[in-house]
């Protein structure tokens, strides 16, 4: 297959929906909350869908001390007043998530080592088969992302943007970034973007104001502690279509070349 020959540009957030981040990220941000508010509180993860679903909380460490701040607040404290020290709060955090050893992944033994994958590279594959480009934008370190995406997945070399590679999402300007490296001088091609939170589906939104010409779908995935229950399940479903969604899944696999082939 030639580049020139590509159909779509298929861009996919990680955590949620390459990897399940339930008991990872998730976890080491309600250990983050319980230890800096001295024990006295520990987010759920419905707590944490809510505050996801403000879309201004994509990064797992300031949804953390946002939490913090919010909990110091309810007993009366202001945020002058606390004073949290963010570093020290992010390191926690990274040695829950990571390890002792959060710097070294060769030696990470933390929650990132038992992440539940939510695909396979037979499925990348798949999409490759059916003209389709791909590669991933993700609010996750550019360390945790290639972890999960060469190391667990098996992938070679995947185009990727990550933290601090583009300012944070709802901005799009990661995600133009992946396209801009994927998509063959010329042409312009619809662009999917697969993700699990509302400021996944702002970013689709934001793009479309940037560049109205281009065919932007919003994809939301459904992550798995979305799908515990019915409740659940559509309470998020109706978060994900009222931040943009033009369609949810209940999983990423479900987002096939031919499904692709047929939006175009």
């Amino acid at each position: 297959m030639t580049s020139n020959s590509l159909q779509a540009i298929a861009v996919f957030d990680i955590d949620g929906v390459i990897r399940d981040v339930g008991q990872s990220y998730r976890r080491a941000l309600a250990d983050t909350v319980e230890a800096f508010t001295d024990g006295q509180f520990r987010p759920t993860m419905a707590d944490i869908d809510a505050i996801k679903a403000e879309g201004s909380w994509n990064n797992d460490w300031l949804a953390s001390q946002e939490f913090v701040y919010r909990f110091w607040e309810s007993q009366g404290r202001s945020r002058a007043e606390l004073a949290l020290n963010y570093d020290e709060l992010v390191l926690f955090f990274q040695k829950r998530y990571r390890g002792p050893n959060p710097e070294d992944p060769s030696s990470w033994t933390g929650y990132i080592c038992d992440e539940p994958l939510l695909v396979d590279r037979a499925y990348f594959e798949q999409l490759t088969a059916a003209q389709m480009g791909w590669g991933f934008f993700s609010g996750a370190t550019p360390a945790s992302a290639n972890f999960v995406l060469t190391q667990r997945v098996g992938l070679i070399d995947p185009v990727l943007v990550a933290m601090n590679d583009a300012p944070e999402k709802p901005d799009p300007t990661g995600l133009q970034m992946v396209v801009d490296r994927l998509e063959p001088a010329g042409l312009q091609l619809p662009v999917i973007y697969a993700g699990d939170t509302a400021a996944d589906m702002q970013t689709v939104l934001n793009a479309r104001k940037i560049a109205p010409d281009r065919r932007w779908i919003a994809v939301g995935i459904l992550p798995p502690h979305a799908l515990v229950d019915s409740a659940t399940r559509d309470r998020y479903t109706a978060t994900l279509k009222a931040n943009g969604a033009d369609v949810v899944l209940s999983s990423v696999t479900e987002l096939t070349g031919d499904r692709i082939r047929d939006w175009h």
